[in-house]
């Protein structure tokens, strides 16, 4: 039976990676004490335990019984509270949460990487003077949270934030063509926005087998074909946002992942949206993330200071 709660306003964060977990210890203003970083068991009693550890250390070590938030790939099944969608596999349909809050005897946060990153730029990153705040996340996928007053929204089927599987909007059907998404549709804001996405896209047009990394290198160094394609990417992402705004309507929409490096982006696509949201003016802001990859650990910590 979990009783026990925290009773300082200090907060850890956990961030439950593939390969590294990483905690973090801050205080109520979101100031960073500590950072620790441990490699991460492909198991999942040891998980557990690597968990167990580093709240005891933190809290042994400060003097303090705080707030856990666990910020995680995949997200908890409605139906049966146990992991789903991880590509951590050893975490999948299982009770983690759970587990945790009886081992540590307390109630704990738990949210995806996603929310976690958005819950972090929403606090004191670039998107603390915004109420409604969106995070995306362009990697390997393409995901998002959404932060309205320092809170994360979930929504009613946990599934808030997942606009990379939306359609890709306003392409003619012919622009769709190799564009299959590993979720069984055609055309998901995924397949184009993605890197691996933009890798491919690239190479269905050039012919070069190179990563988003290298054409943005090349951009840089003028090369016409990568500037070419990048603006045409800078479309494809407009296109993807506009939809964003035209439900949510979000203060700010805060990027991150490796596609967030392309300082191309962000003058560009502002004035792209002009042509895809449905409004004579767009005066929400598209900005680069504060943290970087800390994010991910931070947002986790502030779990905890979104309801202390």
């Amino acid at each position: 039976m979990v009783v026990e709660q925290h009773t300082s306003n200090m907060h850890i964060g956990i961030d439950l990676g593939g390969t590294k977990t990483e905690s973090i210890i801050i205080d109520k203003n979101g100031k960073e004490i500590e950072r620790l970083r441990k490699d991460t068991p492909k198991n999942y009693n040891q998980t557990l335990e690597i968990i167990f550890d580093l709240v005891n250390y933190l809290e042994d070590k400060y003097k303090k019984k705080c707030s856990v938030g666990i910020g995680t790939p995949g997200a908890l099944s409605k139906e049966t509270n146990f992991i789903k969608g991880s590509n951590s596999t050893w975490l999948n349909e299982k009770p983690l949460k759970n587990d945790i809050e009886e081992k540590l005897n307390r109630k704990i946060y738990f949210e995806n990487d996603a929310n976690c990153f958005a819950l972090s730029e929403a606090f004191d990153g670039e998107g603390s003077k915004y109420d409604i705040v969106f995070g995306v996340i362009i990697g390997t996928g393409v995901g998002g949270g959404l932060v309205i007053n320092k809170r994360v929204i979930n929504g009613f089927n946990n599934i808030t934030g997942e606009w990379g599987h939306n359609q890709m909007s306003t392409l003619p059907n012919d622009r769709w063509k190799n564009h299959n998404c590993y979720c069984g549709k055609i055309g998901c804001i995924e397949t184009f926005l993605s890197g691996p996405g933009f890798s491919k896209h690239f190479f269905e047009i050039y012919k070069e087998n190179i990563d988003a990394k290298h054409i943005q290198i090349k951009a840089n160094n003028g090369d016409e074909n990568c500037l070419e394609f990048i603006y045409e990417y800078i479309d494809y992402l407009a296109r993807g946002l506009s939809q964003i705004i035209n439900i949510i309507d979000p203060g700010v929409i805060i990027l991150g992942g490796g596609v967030s490096n392309m300082n191309q982006i962000y003058d560009n696509v502002q004035l792209q949206l002009k042509k895809y949201v449905f409004s004579d003016v767009v005066n929400t802001k598209i900005l680069k993330n504060k943290y970087g990859d800390s994010s991910g650990v931070r947002g986790a910590a502030s779990l905890g200071r979104a309801v202390y």
